[in-house]
């Protein structure tokens, strides 16, 4: 009789609630551990219990990039693989973390209706994978926003917000946010690409500063979008678990992650 031969199962039996955290993974570069306690509606130590069993079975990458704020997940290619979805695995880029961090947030709010009730909820990183996917069909349609001008590369070239919002009455919010000012001339470029897209009805920008929010609203009149551009100024503290300034040297707790979800009433 041949020896019997046990293999580990490399693969753990996901659940519904497995499948809740790895599905929106898939669309942001990450999320963090308060983030996803949101979206399951449960406490931050479940969250990141049940991001540590599928870190263990290589699903997704768990890791904690500061000192004192929230672990944050990102998706791996096995994760991927195991939802078949077509994306490739999000790259961490530091520069930016405070910026995916802020946008984790307003996803949830808009997924709670902050911005009218979606039909479709569209992250920057499913655009891109979609309209990169179909090469942009020369130009005519396409996930991302502008008339779809070609580049000295040949392809498409077109402006994808943080959120692009699909109502069920019809027209699309797109959602902004604005940390820091880009230059004026890549302002009015974006300004110029929502101008020539009828398709976007309202854009929300959540400007970082005064400085910012001045100079998306300068770009807005120039281009002829400021009845559709709105402007909101971010509290200095409105994007929890993503400044090293805003967590506190006595180690007490930060404020209730679910807070953070209301951020932009």
């Amino acid at each position: 009789m041949p020896p019997l031969i046990m293999t580990p199962n490399a693969q753990p039996q996901l659940t519904s609630a497995d499948l809740s955290v790895l599905g929106p993974l898939a669309e942001h570069r990450l999320l963090i551990v308060p983030q996803l306690a949101v979206l399951l509606g449960v406490g931050a130590a479940t969250a990141t219990r049940r991001c540590r069993r599928l870190a263990d079975a290589r699903l997704l990458r768990l890791e904690r990039t500061f000192n004192r704020l929230p672990a944050a997940a990102s998706i791996a290619a096995a994760g991927l693989q195991t939802i078949g979805s077509p994306l490739k695995p999000p790259a961490f880029n530091l520069a930016e973390y405070r910026h995916d961090v802020g946008v984790g947030w307003l996803w949830l709010a808009a997924r709670a209706g902050r911005f009218g009730r979606p039909r479709t909820l569209l992250t920057e990183r499913v655009m891109q994978a979609r309209d990169d996917h179909h090469a942009g069909a020369h130009g005519a349609g396409g996930s991302g926003i502008g008339l779809g001008v070609f580049g000295a590369d040949g392809r498409v070239r077109r402006h994808y917000p943080d959120l692009l919002i699909e109502l069920p009455g019809g027209g699309n919010v797109a959602v902004e946010l604005e940390l820091t000012a880009k230059s004026s001339a890549r302002m009015t470029a974006i300004m110029s690409a929502y101008a020539s897209d009828a398709r976007v009805a309202r854009i929300v920008y959540l400007a970082g500063s005064e400085t910012v929010a001045r100079t998306v609203d300068r770009a807005a009149a120039a281009a002829g979008t400021a009845d559709r551009v709105h402007i909101r100024l971010l509290a200095a503290d409105g994007i929890e678990g993503a400044s090293v300034a805003g967590t506190r040297d006595d180690g007490r707790a930060l404020r209730s992650a679910r807070s953070r979800a209301v951020m932009c009433r």
